[in-house]
């Protein structure tokens, strides 16, 4: 299953009203399957700083992050999304080979 799957199934732990994930692997060059930007807007983000909101979200990744090397959250509580409603731009890889 691709990662990006396993990803969307550990992420339905958070019960998303919204949720959308890019596999952005192309952008880089560490290879296929390993840079991935998550959306995700929940009520249980409610009442949570950024840092506690990561946190529910790598808890909810749980051993899969290590088969990842980056993961960008973007989390939201529907309010917020409903306010704000997207995303920035990701940034260009300044990787080298």
């Amino acid at each position: 299953m691709p990662k990006i799957d396993l990803l969307q199934t550990a992420f339905a732990a958070l019960q998303p009203q919204h949720l959308e994930l890019l596999d952005e692997s192309h952008m880089h060059s560490r290879g296929l399957e390993t840079h991935y930007k998550a959306v995700i807007v929940s009520q249980q983000f409610a009442g949570l700083n950024a840092v506690k909101r990561h946190q529910k979200a790598y808890a909810a990744v749980g051993e899969l992050m290590s088969q990842v090397h980056a993961l960008a959250l973007h989390t939201y509580t529907p309010d917020e999304w409903a306010e704000q409603g997207s995303v920035p731009a990701s940034p260009t890889c300044k990787g080298g080979h």
